[in-house]
């Protein structure tokens, strides 16, 4: 699949690895005006934004605002291949539309917004037949990978949550809330460095407030966006609508949030630990349940829980069978075909 650097179709082409996307590091260096500096250990590259060392080994890489984490590299055509998602720690954005073949890499400079990019090399794009990494679509995994996620947080909890989670060696993907993102800064770094998925969930978590308006969703995100950066370094698209996208994030909300460059993901395994609490009976015979019935139809599982106290009793529970059972826990990226109830896949 070509890349898109800001307002131009580039002659860069992004492999897919196991549904990461991979390109060559100095082409995309010289294609966004990056420096690398060759160092003993790695490649430090710098952008208008930050910097990356690039650790080439075992060891991991940093950003320049701290955050370590570990990064797969290859050779192919004499050509050192690097996740594209590194630049999201330069201060770019990564949108990716597989309906539409796009794959593209933006800061505040580019003038285009994604649907008249598209439009602009409509014929080029559609040239492209390349197959598409998705969760539903990677048959090799079909209905053994799955997406466990956490709303609500971060709380005085997440610590040991992280600790659970350590333990089992799993990864989790975390819709995060603004003001708690704030009250617990800590919490939040731990979780980018030990490499768990980060989204967005608003700032109130208030229906009344947070639909009020297209615009007032937005809004919210916006600042939730912007919190996690301040925090981390990191400017995530992923985002979880307070209580689900059904029946309150209609067209209207959709249409002014995702032309905004933001992926909406829901579930489709509910664990109601927010309702059943301290009953772990109930919440993992109900999570196993449901993630059996979706294994018959392969499909992987997004399950909600949220980060709470009575989440931790049963967790350990869960985390166990799911591994006998041979499922893959991954966490959920800005290259994946979004989940969500309105089957929207902007």
């Amino acid at each position: 699949m070509r890349l898109g650097v800001n307002d131009k179709l580039s002659e860069i082409k992004a492999v897919s690895v196991k549904g990461t996307f991979y390109v060559p590091l100095r082409d995309l260096s010289t294609e966004l005006n990056l420096t690398m500096t060759g160092q003993s250990d790695g490649i430090e590259v710098k952008g208008p934004k930050g910097y990356v060392k690039l650790s080439l080994n075992e060891g991991g890489s940093v950003t320049s605002n701290g955050i370590v984490f570990s990064m797969n590299t290859f050779n192919q055509d004499g050509k050192r291949m690097v996740p594209l998602k590194v630049v999201v720690h330069l201060g770019y954005i990564i949108s990716y539309k597989p309906e539409q073949y796009l794959l593209r890499v933006h800061d505040d400079t580019a003038q285009l917004d994604n649907a008249t990019f598209v439009n602009k090399y409509q014929e080029e794009l559609m040239a492209i037949k390349e197959p598409v990494p998705t969760p539903q679509s990677d048959k090799s995994k079909s209905g053994q990978v799955v997406y466990l996620t956490f709303d609500d947080g971060p709380t005085v909890v997440t610590g040991q949550l992280l600790d659970l989670l350590a333990k089992y060696d799993v990864k989790a993907t975390f819709f995060m809330i603004g003001p708690h993102i704030n009250k617990y800064p800590d919490q939040v770094k731990r979780i980018a460095k030990e490499k768990h998925g980060m989204g967005l969930h608003g700032i109130t978590h208030r229906k009344e407030k947070f639909y009020a308006s297209p615009a007032a969703a937005l809004a919210e995100m916006k600042g939730d966006q912007a919190i996690l950066k301040k925090v981390t370094g990191i400017s995530s698209t992923l985002i979880r609508t307070p209580y689900g996208s059904k029946p309150y994030f209609t067209k209207s909300f959709r249409d002014k949030m995702l032309s905004q460059d933001f992926n909406l993901w829901d579930w489709n395994v509910d664990s109601e630990d927010w309702k059943l609490k301290e009953d772990s009976g109930k919440i993992y015979n109900s999570v196993m349940y449901q993630v059996h019935q979706l294994h018959k139809v392969k499909v992987n599982p997004v399950i909600l829980m949220h980060d709470q106290k009575s989440t931790l009793k049963v967790l350990p529970q869960i985390l166990e069978s799911l591994k006998k059972e041979g499922y893959q826990f991954e966490i959920i990226t800005e290259d994946l075909k979004p989940l969500n109830f309105w089957k929207d896949l902007r």
